[in-house]
């Protein structure tokens, strides 16, 4: 059984690696193709080339043989006025013996020969030939003499075949310059894409902070650099937060977690009464219910950073929803002497306990920070870009400026010895980033800002619109 269960995973991950389609090379893909265009691009120019020239040297001959027939029927026709039939196969024969590439065969108008060259000077088997007939007309019109007149065109053949030869093998050069030089200048173009490979191979845990760069820009991969360092800014700011964290969470349960043992070992050390032993778990369930928040709150954050969207419900009176809150906290706010004020009024679909929760810790983040018997003020309002602000003010320490932008980050102190101060075991430095968690489960962020004194902390929601639903 174990051996089946452990020979699963691998031949999942061998089908899994046998699926991964095999990379193929740019260079020689493009080379390929520019190749092949290459081929068919010179191969339809040089057909044409080639017809052109065959059709100019049958044009050639067609030439040749209107103007060789012409003059045998000038030269036949004064012959025969001059001296008849002898006359005529003396010229012929004349001419025989002077025309190189021709042969001529003359017969009477019955049909019987009267000349024909004796030897062709030319292979008529093997030769590449063409022929026309004509006719020598008497005076009266009648037919005199008919002729046949072929001319060799061997050389020209033979002219075409090497152009022919010549053309196909300038294709096959064509391509394969084409194609070779296609290779190298894409590998001459990719060599930023593999010095950024190297640069990307070299990013690990411990550089986090190296971006990737080019001596010289490239226009189409600029986007590409610009979204990838973009993405390592981000990693690395989660890395960081991700290491602050851990050592938050680790820092934030060691101290119940040591209250516990010490309790515990203390109640041990000796003998103790049911009064003595109600009160060390009296303690404990203290500390363990410190330690279930964090874990609960961290839950929570968990979910929201999936994307988990808030469920909005019917419209809410937001200023009656503050009251509530504000009669949640009547003792504490009692106790510092504060007074509280709400200021607007505005209904929006919500959802009702989130958006309490977050009200909830604004108003006891503010208490434990305002100065004793100042005024706390919750506002409210409706912005230009179809959101709604919350957001609570309060009179106290200012807030450095370099750290409002991680207020709302978890485990964050501003200023360790004032939070250290106020803290107990109810605030353990996540309420803010839970205030954050909700404004982005509600399309929104949260906003915080300190002058002179006037710290003013919230976050926006936005309003939903016709065409998204609640």
């Amino acid at each position: 059984m174990n051996a089946d269960a452990t020979a699963l995973p691998a031949s999942t991950s061998t089908a899994q690696a046998d699926s991964t389609p095999c990379a193929y090379s740019i260079g020689r893909r493009l080379s390929l193709l520019l190749a092949v265009q290459t081929v068919i691009g010179l191969g339809v120019l040089l057909a044409i080339i080639y017809g052109a020239t065959t059709m100019l040297f049958k044009m050639k001959h067609e030439e040749q043989l209107r103007t060789y027939s012409t003059v045998l029927i000038d030269v036949m026709r004064d012959a025969h006025a001059q001296g008849g039939e002898a006359e005529v196969a003396t010229k012929l024969a004349w001419l025989a013996e002077r025309s190189a590439g021709t042969y001529v065969e003359v017969n009477r108008a019955d049909g019987s020969a009267l000349h024909r060259d004796a030897v062709p000077s030319f292979d008529v088997t093997e030769s590449v030939t063409r022929g026309t007939s004509f006719t020598v007309p008497a005076p009266d019109g009648a037919p005199l003499y008919l002729g046949q007149l072929v001319l060799d065109c061997s050389q020209d053949a033979r002219t075409g075949r090497q152009l022919a030869l010549f053309l196909i093998a300038s294709v096959i050069a064509g391509a394969a310059l084409a194609g070779w030089g296609t290779f190298w200048r894409v590998r001459c173009s990719l060599r930023p894409l593999i010095d950024l490979a190297a640069q990307t191979k070299a990013i690990d845990a411990r550089r986090l902070g190296q971006r990737l760069t080019l001596a010289e820009p490239v226009e189409e991969l600029q986007p590409l650099i610009d979204q990838f360092n973009g993405l390592m800014h981000r990693v690395e700011r989660t890395y960081s937060q991700l290491e602050g964290f851990n050592a938050d969470v680790a820092h934030e349960l060691r101290t119940p977690l040591a209250t516990l043992i010490g309790h515990t070992e203390l109640a041990l050390s000796r003998e103790r009464s049911a009064e003595e032993l109600s009160e060390t778990l009296v303690s404990n369930l203290e500390e363990l219910q410190r330690m279930a928040a964090i874990v609960n709150d961290m839950l929570f954050l968990a979910q929201a950073d999936r994307g988990v969207k808030a469920r909005r419900a019917a419209p809410v009176d937001l200023a009656q929803l503050v009251q509530q809150v504000v009669e949640f906290h009547e003792a504490a706010i009692e106790e510092s002497g504060l007074t509280v004020t709400i200021d607007g009024a505005v209904s929006l679909p919500i959802d009702e306990p989130l958006i309490k929760r977050a009200l909830s810790n604004l108003l006891g983040n503010a208490i434990r920070f305002a100065t004793k018997g100042s005024r706390l003020t919750v506002h409210m309002a409706r912005e230009h870009d179809h959101s709604v602000k919350l957001w609570v003010e309060n009179v106290g320490p200012s807030i450095d400026p370099a750290h409002l932008p991680r207020l709302f980050d978890r485990f964050f102190r501003a200023d360790s010895a004032r939070n250290e101060t106020n803290r107990d075991c109810q605030h353990h430095g996540l309420g803010l980033s839970i205030v954050a968690a909700i404004a982005r489960m509600h399309d929104g962020f949260p906003t915080a800002e300190s002058i002179n004194g006037t710290t003013r902390v919230g976050f926006s929601i936005l309003v939903p619109g016709p065409g998204l639903a609640p």
